[in-house]
């Protein structure tokens, strides 16, 4: 079967990134196990001294997030938690993650970032992290929280850090999508870098439509094999152990060229629901689908 890395540049309180989830949820449904997919956490912030000089506070932060709500369709909550948290340690968690249970960082992920954009967590806290994690089937919560601080995973997320300031001239920075927080031009949360077998490469740069990724696969390796839309939910969800949220099951039934028809997902979920074929569950403004 024919393989396409992806490298993933992204952060776990990044709202961009959590935004991009559909068009990373389509990509997984189009192309599955055809993509090989490498996770690089950022690290955007090692303090929140830059969002306190910023003036920036846990309720500003939540009103920021409608915006995002309204044009993207994932779930946030609207309750702001008691203090701003930094990232670095929940990317040391994605890293730990990685080096405990290779793969299951992808899911780590997920489950950090509904902590941090659903909930009242604060995940720059040991045990906030902790609780994030515990519905990743497979994974010991304790065990990744134990390894933050183990040498092994700081020199690892050193690495990815330095790598992910290593957008200099690239096509994010020519885009006007790479960023220079803390010094190096770095990526900017989420980029997407797809290596072909042969070497050669092409780079989206910080958010973009699902249009955009699926154009550059289109010219960098046209031998994998592209799955059209969805047509049923469930046979979806059966895709999407972990579940979807509405949006995202929205974006995977969508066809070419049609926008995402959420109204209409959701009546079949919540049909579905009805006959005891899905779970929902509670996630932020919307929920967590999975099959029953």
């Amino acid at each position: 079967m024919a393989e396409l890395e992806v490298t993933h540049f992204t952060d776990p309180g990044c709202p961009w990134a959590y935004s991009a989830s559909p068009a990373m949820a389509v990509l997984r449904w189009r192309y599955g196990a055809q993509l090989r997919w490498r996770l690089v956490p950022i690290g955007l912030a090692e303090d929140t001294r830059r969002y306190l000089e910023a003036g920036r506070t846990p309720a500003a932060t939540n009103a920021s997030w409608v915006g995002y709500r309204r044009r993207f369709g994932m779930p946030f909550t609207s309750q702001p938690r008691e203090r701003i948290p930094a990232t670095g340690r929940a990317c040391r968690a994605l890293v730990a993650t990685r080096l405990l249970a290779p793969g299951r960082e992808h899911d780590a992920l997920r489950a950090l970032q509904f902590a941090w954009f659903t909930s009242t967590l604060v995940p720059d806290e040991d045990d906030a992290i902790a609780a994030a994690l515990a519905p990743v089937d497979g994974l010991d919560p304790a065990a990744v929280v134990a390894a933050i601080d183990d040498e092994r995973t700081e020199e690892a997320y050193q690495r990815d850090r330095a790598e992910a300031r290593s957008a200099e001239g690239g096509a994010g920075e020519f885009q006007g999508k790479a960023r220079s927080t803390d010094g190096p031009v770095r990526h900017s949360a989420p980029s997407l870098i797809f290596t072909a077998a042969d070497g050669r490469s092409v780079e989206a740069g910080g958010f973009q439509p699902i249009e955009a990724y699926d154009v550059l696969i289109a010219n960098v390796d046209r031998s994998l094999q592209r799955r059209g839309a969805a047509e049923d939910p469930a046979a979806a969800l059966a895709e999407f152990p972990g579940g979807l949220v509405t949006q995202e099951l929205a974006a995977v039934m969508a066809p070419n060229l049609a926008d995402p028809d959420r109204d209409g997902a959701e009546r079949a979920l919540v049909s579905l629901a009805g006959e005891g074929a899905v779970r929902r569950t509670p996630l932020g403004d919307d929920a967590l689908w999975q099959l029953a």
